[in-house]
């Protein structure tokens, strides 16, 4: 399939999250097929102590992490081994013959304007555009046991597509804001990720809690208030959508977003009065 101009050797990706983090799962999940790699989300603010167990998977998934466990600098890191060890896995199989990877690595940032213009996050924005000089220096210590990689190219350009994440209750003004930059000033092929709140309260609860039979989840009144309302979004996305044309990008949705709930199974930390 095809995606922002690439093709994509299956059209099996993993979302990103903790397992999209480290080099090694990174490398795993492209060992196992997955070709879209969404990489873990990165926030400015990367020195917060994360609540622990953050994350509660005995059967529909809950978490109550923020993102980012790493310094910006450490998930760039992590992302570009992940980068560099891929193809040379794909020489190794002797697959390096295709012009075209079969994969794409996928930015996903957030959560708002004023934290993703941090210098920071614009650095990230820079080394995942053209890290010519890092992949260089790694290159070069790969070589001692890997040889043949100075024989394989391996692009700079480690992505140039995104996804966003913002908070929930964040202003449909403000999502339009950010898919703006990411757009007009990034020019980055862009997705957005929007909430299952735009279904509204009663469409949402009868496939949650009657459909689907998930009884003991509660949704509480207040998450449907400060989330992005369904003809609020409709806006937006057609702004964006005349945007990402005017700029020769792709935009896209990503349905769906994480879920407010209440921290009603007491698995995770009893502090954290909402899941999502």
């Amino acid at each position: 399939m095809e995606r922002y101009g690439q093709t994509l050797e299956t059209p099996i990706g993993v979302a990103a999250g903790p397992h999209t983090q480290l080099a090694q799962n990174i490398v795993l999940a492209w060992l196992f097929g997955a070709r879209y790699l969404e990489l873990k989300t990165v926030q400015t603010l990367d020195e917060i102590e994360v609540t622990k167990p953050c994350i509660d998977m005995t059967d529909e998934g809950y978490n109550c992490e923020w993102s980012q466990e790493l310094k910006l600098r450490q998930s760039f890191d992590e992302y570009l081994n992940a980068w560099i060890i891929i193809y040379i896995l794909r020489d190794k199989f002797g697959w390096s013959k295709s012009e075209n990877p079969g994969f794409i690595f996928n930015m996903s940032v957030g959560y708002d304007l004023k934290g993703i213009l941090n210098a920071n996050v614009q650095e990230y924005f820079a080394l995942m555009s053209n890290c010519q000089s890092e992949l260089s220096k790694k290159l070069e210590s790969v070589s001692t046991i890997y040889p043949d990689v100075k024989n394989i190219t391996i692009p700079s350009q480690i992505t140039d597509n995104i996804t966003l994440s913002t908070m929930h209750g964040c202003p449909p003004d403000e999502i339009e804001k950010i898919g703006k930059y990411l757009i007009e000033k990034r020019k980055l092929h862009t997705a957005i990720k929007l909430n299952p709140t735009l279904l509204g309260p009663e469409k949402l609860r009868q496939i949650l809690n009657i459909d689907l039979k998930f009884d003991d989840i509660t949704v509480p009144d207040e998450a449907f208030e400060h989330d992005l309302k369904y003809n609020d979004a409709i806006a937006l996305i057609k702004n964006l959508q005349k945007s990402a044309t005017q700029n020769n990008v792709e935009f896209g949705l990503k349905l769906t977003n994480t879920l407010e709930v209440l921290n009603a199974r007491q698995v995770l930390p009893k502090q954290e009065a909402t899941n999502y």
